[in-house]
């Protein structure tokens, strides 16, 4: 048995006799491709391969076999199912020697088959970075090999009216780095400077039309040429070399690595030969098969202070555009990332288009398939996150295993949404995030916090966690607590959190990980369906640009919305079934056509999309489309002539489809939705803060809801409770809910059924809270009666058959059920809430020790007569981290009766908690909400509630640090409720 597995708890432990656990149908808890299956009956213990994972930073080789093996323990011990191995070592003050234990030594392939066994022992899935830290690079090439990354630099000289340029070429402007030592010309022009422009002009402004090749006139490394009398013309030479960029952080390597090209099989055929050479031995291969994940890389940061390049470009170019790039390559020029020269927006803008089309291209066939298929052959996956440039990420998260997102650099849910538009095109399952990840937060990020941004993200379609990050317990110059990749970074505390046992909270994370692992596994469940999609003219992700009308109006509402690119129109998945696009994947109602917000809402398209968008009008899909298409034009440079022509003519033949509906502009949306009749699968009785996720699988749906209580700036979020109606595909279909807290699954006591099927229930969530709904057949053959409506605060129920009424106060309470019978039912005494004030507090206090690795902990025993205080305000804790155990006792009287229960409200605390009650550890609690139910436990007479709280290491660095940490504000720590203790009283009534 696993040290992750553990007893599956049930709501019947925590609720008393309000619900019990059902079992759910035993199937593979997600497919290989696109499309997962039914829950299975192990939501209350997820297999590892749908737990959350850990980006799991290495100093290099320079570990310890012993120590590995010791924390893949500890890792799958607190229930995360895997890993993540990433050479990183931006933190580290000392260099370690490279040479014996650089990225791809033998030490490091010695800890790496290290990993490997153990996670095998441990039932923990391994990655691995496709090289030391990022971008992908390797140590068998220099910046001058074919296999390296490339840039075109330019040099330029002004040649005045009629005078003759004589002399070397024009010499590049933007440095070369130190380690390249060849460059050749690629090219030679004059052009004239554009009347109005002038030479030193940002950028300058260029006649097209007067492009001349010089190259010819080259003799040797000199030109001479005499410049016609007619304007200011320049001579540009086009140097082509070696980028010279290193992967991040300090040499991973000796020799050192350098980043390969990313758009030529050479780039990637020096990846793969590396390993297979270097990393790949035979019990590593073998390892690799039993418990390998995927291969990872990292976003596309590649970076130049020129042009971005890859040699092949003019020739790929011309082949796949039809026209020469060279005439217009002063128009994809740049320095430091700005463009230098301009022929004016008609030829820049479709000439840059039309070249980062071709680097989507290239990169997708050169190296993202490529590595793909190497990694297929060692039994792994490949997870790329595949943004960072200019190019259709949405088309390349259609391609990959596992396309992956990012917490940190995405600025808003709609940047997943774009990946997750591919993922489910593409007929993939899952959509990856590098999670957790916070500027400055070192050693202060919380869980309630992260847990707050996270649940958020899985209902714009994220459905793994790949924590930033777990570090290797020590390096060479680190600190206590010991190494961490990011912290200090630059001076100050660093980004990332460094997870572990090093932490107060790894105690508690446990309940993190099987919480996360519940909803994962929901969320790898069948397909993912979305009401609307939207076309992207360019499939660019990290934008964060949204949808028209439905991201600011459409989703406080219940409306869901995806983003395609062009390109996801060629897949098999992209046709229309029932008025339904792509009815195997996201299954849309209506695709959403606007100008192309990445050029200014400029009104292209391209021909062949505005064919498929008339096919799909004929085959009965509903098409809103936005604004006056009559000056429609094709991206990039036309074809043919009349391309543009015949654009229009199409759109005005899509016009006249009755299932079409133009408006002139975003805010007239909600006219073209009521026009086409549409309607969203889950729809919110008011505007709110609520979001939502749904997939379907062959008979059942599951819908997540998350409260978002963080992605509008400034805001912290409110409670939402109001009712949602729900569309199952299934007739009948009864509603279950599904606790990812406890791994309970209940039947849901009360909702109604609307005339055409759907279901109506109350979702009510705290600020950062989630909610499953599972709709599925009734099973087993038996008949279960619903509540329609009731007097009571609350009624839950176990089977269907038997009720429990709930009420904060005495009296008779009237229940209603579907079959219309009504039953009073009467709850007697209910004792008046109450707060606890007086605590005993128990501190273990977490201090440095003789080692950057050793803590201490030391003991402070006090009192709280007078009402709880954060750690900050209690004289002798105010700069120390750790962990409490509150106690507190009180006594019951005799108006505590039997049936009496209550519901525990620990108020604010900081950060992650366990309880025990009357010498009884309760199941894990929401550690968001912070509201248990106590059930049944408490008795008259005498009782205790123990409440142990784990916080942050910040206060204590603040001084055992600070110059890294002294200038952070302290964090409040601990219990600060008001904790209260609220009953209520119960009666039993049956259907």
């Amino acid at each position: 048995m696993s040290l992750r597995r553990r007893t599956v708890l049930t709501m019947g432990a925590l609720a008393g006799a309000a619900a019990t656990s059902l079992p759910l149908t035993a199937v593979p808890a997600a497919a290989e491709e696109g499309k997962g299956s039914t829950v299975p009956r192990g939501f209350g213990d997820p297999a590892s391969g749908v737990r959350p994972k850990f980006r799991w930073w290495w100093p290099d080789a320079l570990v310890n076999t012993r120590e590995i093996a010791d924390e893949i323990g500890r890792i799958a011990a607190a229930g995360f199912g895997g890993v993540e191995i990433a050479a990183v070592t931006h933190s580290l003050s000392q260099q370690i020697d490279a040479q014996r234990y650089g990225w791809g030594t033998p030490a490091w392939t010695a800890a790496v088959e290290a990993a490997l066994r153990a996670a095998k022992r441990h039932d923990v899935v391994v990655d691995l970075t496709v090289g030391p830290a990022w971008p992908a690079a390797v140590p068998s090439i220099t910046p001058d090999s074919t296999a390296a990354a490339k840039e075109l630099a330019h040099g330029q000289a002004v040649v005045a009216p009629g005078e003759t340029y004589s002399g070397p070429l024009p010499a590049a402007v933007s440095e070369a780095s130190e380690d390249v030592t060849v460059q050749r010309p690629l090219l030679v022009q004059a052009v004239r400077v554009a009347t109005g422009s002038s030479a030193g002009a940002v950028p300058v402004v260029l006649d097209q039309s007067s492009v001349t090749d010089l190259t010819s006139a080259v003799s040797g490394s000199t030109l001479t040429w005499t410049a016609p009398d007619d304007g200011s013309w320049l001579v540009v030479a086009y140097w082509e070399r070696g980028s010279g960029q290193r992967p991040e952080g300090p040499a991973h390597t000796t020799p050192l690595s350098y980043v390969v090209d990313h758009f030529s099989d050479a780039g990637t055929g020096a990846v793969t030969g590396f390993w297979e050479e270097h990393i790949l031995t035979p019990a590593i291969r073998s390892l690799l098969r039993d418990v390998g994940g995927a291969l990872f890389e990292d976003s596309i940061e590649l970076e130049t202070d020129a042009t971005l390049w890859t040699p092949k470009l003019p020739a790929e170019f011309e082949r796949r555009k039809g026209y020469s790039l060279l005439p217009y390559l002063a128009a994809v020029v740049e320095k430091k990332e700005k463009p230098v020269f301009s022929f004016g927006p008609a030829v820049d803008k479709p000439v840059r288009s039309d070249v980062m089309d071709v680097i989507t291209e290239l990169y997708v066939e050169h190296h993202l398939r490529p590595l793909q298929n190497w990694a297929h052959t060692l039994g792994l996956k490949l997870r790329i996150q595949p943004y960072g440039l200019e190019t259709d990420a949405i088309y390349k998260a259609a391609i990959l295993d596992i396309p992956e997102g990012e917490s940190l650099g995405f600025k808003n849910l709609d940047d997943f949404r774009c990946l997750a538009g591919g993922r489910d095109m593409g007929g993939r399952l899952v959509l990856s995030n590098e999670a957790g990840g916070v500027a400055n937060g070192a050693y202060s990020t919380t869980w309630s916090a992260t847990l707050k941004k996270l649940v958020i993200q899985y209902a714009a379609g994220v459905n793994q966690a790949v924590f930033h990050g777990f570090a290797y317990a020590d390096a060479p110059g680190a600190a206590w607590p010991g190494f961490a990749a990011f912290s200090p970074y630059r001076g100050g505390a660093g980004y990332g959190e460094a997870w572990g046992p090093r932490q107060p909270t790894w105690q508690h994370a446990d309940i993190i990980a099987d919480c996360l692992a519940r909803i994962q596994q929901v969320l790898q469940t069948g397909v993912n369906q979305v009401d609307v999609g939207v076309l992207r003219q360019k499939g660019y992700a990290g934008s964060g640009l949204g949808a028209p009308w439905f991201t600011g109006d459409g989703v406080p509402v219940g409306w869901t919305h995806t983003f395609l690119s062009p390109r996801l129109l060629d897949l098999p998945s992209a046709v229309v079934r029932n008025g339904r696009f792509a009815p195997d994947g996201p299954s849309c109602k209506a695709l959403v056509v606007d100008g192309d917000v990445m050029s200014g809402r400029e009104h292209t398209l391209q021909l062949d999309v505005a064919r498929r968008l008339v096919a799909y009008a004929d085959a009965g899909l509903a098409i809103i489309l936005i604004g006056n298409w009559s000056d429609a034009h094709v991206p990039g440079m036309p074809a043919a002539a009349d391309d543009n022509t015949r654009l229009r003519e199409l759109l005005v033949e899509l016009q006249k489809r009755p299932t079409v509906h133009t408006v002139a502009d975003r805010p007239n949306v909600p006219e073209a939705i009521e026009a086409l009749g549409l309607r969203r699968d889950v729809e919110y009785a008011e505007t709110s803060m609520l979001l939502h996720a749904h997939r379907r699988d062959d008979d059942t749906d599951y819908f997540f809801f998350a409260n978002d209580a963080v992605s509008k700036k400034g805001s912290t979020g409110s409670r939402i409770r109001h009712d949602v109606t729900l569309t199952a595909h299934v007739r009948g279909a009864v509603p279950h809910l599904l606790d990812p807290w406890t791994g309970s699954v209940t039947p849901l006591a009360a909702y109604t059924r609307t005339e055409d099927g759907r279901i109506r229930l109350t979702v009510d969530l705290a600020p950062g809270a989630v909610s499953i709904v599972r709709l599925s057949r009734p099973t087993g053959g038996s008949f279960a009666r619903h509540v329609t409506a009731t007097h009571a605060d609350e009624v839950v129920t176990a089977d269907g058959r038997t009720f429990e009424v709930r009420a904060a106060a005495a009296g008779a309470y009237r229940t209603t059920f579907d079959n219309g019978r009504s039953v009073n039912a009467v709850v007697r005494t209910v004792p008046a809430p109450f707060a606890l004030e007086s605590w005993k507090l128990d501190v273990e206090d977490w201090q440095p020790g003789s080692k950057a690795t050793e803590t201490v902990r030391v003991r402070h025993q006090l009192s709280l007569p007078d009402g709880l205080l954060p750690w900050s305000q209690i004289t002798g804790l105010e700069d120390v981290s750790g962990v409490g155990t509150y106690r507190a006792a009180f006594t019951l009287g005799e108006e505590w009766t039997e049936g009496t229960g209550a519901r525990l409200e620990l108020g604010e605390v900081c950060d992650t908690f366990r309880i025990r009650v009357n010498g009884r550890d309760l199941p894990p609690a929401d550690q968001v909400t912070r509201v248990v139910d106590l059930g049944s436990r408490l008795r008259q007479g005498s009782n205790t509630v123990e409440v142990e709280v784990a916080t942050t290491l910040l206060n204590r660095l603040r001084v055992a640090d600070a110059p890294v940490f002294g200038a952070a504000t302290r964090q409040a720590y601990g219990l600060l409720g008001p904790v209260r203790v609220v009953p209520y009283g119960t009666a039993t009534v049956h259907a």
